[in-house]
């Protein structure tokens, strides 16, 4: 079995600081952009000067059904709401069988928004709770 076959499921594992969060279903926003300043030189009309500028990061949301895992997330906030302390940490995407297919360092997190389920008895769909975060920094780990 090769690395380049599709995974149908993908899970992402979540640590921040030492502490697991445990595993979501989906994650979204591992993203960069860098600002490009344009720059004329005076006698040369042809192009202007494409510089980089700063990069910003892109939130990172992950989503998963509520699960004893939620728990921790909860444990992890009370932490939080006492000291707002950036912390480095971990996203690691994984196969069905927990297996590793690649990870990411990331640098300097702070909580955005924490979002819980919405129980309604009428609906048959999971109870699903999000978790929102800022950062300064992704590497691969």
């Amino acid at each position: 079995m090769t690395d380049n076959i599709f995974a149908s499921s993908v899970f992402f594992s979540l640590t921040i600081g030492g502490n697991d969060l445990g595993e979501f279903t989906t994650c979204s926003g591992l993203g960069a952009q860098v600002e490009i300043e344009q720059y004329a030189e005076g006698g040369n009309n042809g192009f202007s000067w494409q510089l980089p500028g700063r990069i910003t990061w892109s939130n990172i949301t992950l989503t998963r059904a509520v699960t004893a895992d939620s728990a921790k997330i909860a444990r992890w906030l009370g932490e939080i709401v006492r000291k707002v302390e950036p912390k480095d940490g971990e996203i690691v995407a994984l196969r069905p069988d927990l297996s590793r297919i690649i990870g990411w360092q990331v640098l300097g997190i702070v909580p955005v928004r924490w979002e819980g389920p919405s129980f309604d008895p009428a609906s048959s769909q999971a109870a699903v709770e999000s978790l929102e975060i800022a950062h300064a920094g992704l590497r691969p780990s």
